[in-house]
């Protein structure tokens, strides 16, 4: 396992092709997962060890991706916990009785992964099992604290983050003890992933690009780096990706990610640039697998040569659109495979090796 191209290029070692993988890859715009997944709820799904287990596996047998990612949400700790989330087909996660006081930090206790989430520790050690003898990693996640934080205080998906802010600014004792806790939920459930055989993981924080440079320094940047530094001693890579976050990629690798991974608003030389020596991982934007094969192949061959084909992962920017036809990510996964990393490794030197 430790040979793979994936962790390879997660430590900016040489690799014989640019591993690919995508974001919402189980699920989405797959036939076979529908077929699969039918009608319920996704926590419900999510507490089914085998079907968790088909629905990770069935991008891997379909596009031969170099790494799979456990099918779960980021709201699982917090709702295991009993905080009282529940995710909304069509809307997302929603909480019927927000955070808003100092005690609604006890509705946040410990996180005890062997009682509280057996089953994602039994879906995880059944995936690895099935990804060992392909040498094929998966990929266990969380959401990072202000991601998660953001529907527990907002109610539900947010487009102004208003109360979220409000209270970070207004109340800022209180921010950083809903953060901490949080921080707390997805280092133990991180950890319990590892442990239980993922070889590396990514920290959402899919909205932290709603925060100015100097909210995520203040009031997010600590939790961050709590959850990260908890896994250092596991030795797994660390992948930290966030939409929006061009001005944030700098303190996001700081924050103590191995991998920053970067959305399609920022070119990946340029990403390089602003996060020093560490991987990248990204950033076709995934409406552009909507488009026909030449523009995206164009684009493909761009997000290559901007990589430098050492300590880079392709993926798209975002997760896989719904409507997105899976034949042309079949398509996308044989051009980066088929285009050697010395084609597009770049004569500066400069590509984080």
């Amino acid at each position: 396992m430790t040979g793979c191209r994936f962790l390879r290029a997660c430590r900016s070692e040489p690799v014989d092709r640019v591993p690919v993988w995508f974001m919402r890859q189980a699920g989405r715009s797959l036939p076979e997962y529908r077929a699969a997944r039918g009608t319920g709820s996704i926590l419900s799904a999510i507490a089914d060890p085998d079907l968790v287990a088909e629905l990770t596996l069935q991008p891997v047998r379909r596009y031969g991706v170099d790494a799979a990612i456990l099918f779960s949400d980021i709201v699982v700790p917090a709702a295991a916990v009993g905080f009282g989330v529940e995710v909304a087909p069509g809307t997302g996660p929603v909480v019927a009785d927000p955070f808003r006081h100092p005690d609604d930090l006890r509705r946040l206790r410990p996180l005890e992964p062997e009682v509280d989430t057996p089953y994602v520790l039994e879906a995880v050690r059944a995936i690895a099992a099935e990804l060992r003898p392909r040498g094929v990693p998966l990929i266990g996640f969380a959401g990072a604290p202000f991601t998660v934080a953001s529907y527990l205080v907002e109610g539900g998906p947010s487009r102004t983050y208003a109360r979220t802010k409000a209270l970070m600014h207004g109340n800022p004792t209180l921010w950083m003890a809903l953060v901490d806790r949080l921080a707390d939920l997805a280092g133990t459930s991180l950890l319990s992933q590892v442990e239980a055989g993922a070889g590396a993981v990514q920290l959402f924080d899919s909205w932290a690009g709603a925060l100015s440079p100097d909210e995520y320094r203040r009031f997010v940047a600590p939790a961050t780096t709590k959850v990260l530094d908890a896994l250092a001693a596991t030795g797994v890579p660390r992948i930290h990706f966030g939409v929006g976050t061009g001005e944030l990629l700098g303190q996001m690798a700081r924050a103590g990610a191995d991998v920053v991974g970067v959305d399609w608003r920022v070119p990946l030389d340029e990403a390089r640039r602003r996060i020093g020596g560490r991987a990248v991982q990204g950033n076709l934007d995934p409406a552009l697998c909507l488009a026909p094969w030449p523009a995206i192949e164009q684009q493909v061959r761009t997000v290559l040569r901007e990589g430098g084909g050492i300590g880079h992962i392709f993926n798209l920017g975002h997760g896989v659109l719904p409507k997105t036809d899976p034949e042309i990510l079949e398509r996308v996964v044989t051009l980066v495979h088929s285009t050697p990393p010395s084609d597009v490794a770049r004569a500066d030197g400069a590509n984080g090796a």
